[in-house]
């Protein structure tokens, strides 16, 4: 089991996706601070915040449940850009781009489920 989040090229990219979210919402308007902005970031962050705090479990059963979380957030993620694209919060290259991630860290997090579950 890593102990080293840091060094997972799936925290990498959770990371720099929570980083892309958080630079896109910058311009949505201003009353969805505390609702859409806020709840975006939120589960954006949550996907490397998941895998961070699982590496520091004791077994992989343990550390697989917030990968699973982590799963969760990607989900939440799709379905809030989504909604963002319907009310016009993003262009069509922002919604494409940070799509293209969700889908990307979502494969990638089930193959390292897979390999953890497997001790790899």
């Amino acid at each position: 089991m890593p102990q080293n989040f840091k060094d997972l090229q799936i925290w990498k990219l959770s990371f720099d996706f929570a980083s892309q979210v958080y630079k896109v919402t910058f311009k949505f308007p201003k009353d969805e601070m505390y609702g859409m902005t806020s709840q975006l970031r939120r589960a954006a962050l949550s996907i490397s915040n998941n895998i961070a705090e699982g590496c520091g479990r004791r077994t992989n059963a343990d550390f697989c449940q917030f990968l699973y979380n982590s799963m969760g957030s990607v989900k939440e993620c799709e379905n809030l850009l989504l909604f963002a694209k319907e009310q016009n919060y993003l262009t069509a290259e922002e919604f494409a781009n940070l799509m293209n991630k969700t889908d990307e860290i979502g494969k990638k997090l089930t193959n390292f489920i897979k390999a953890v579950q497997n001790g790899e």
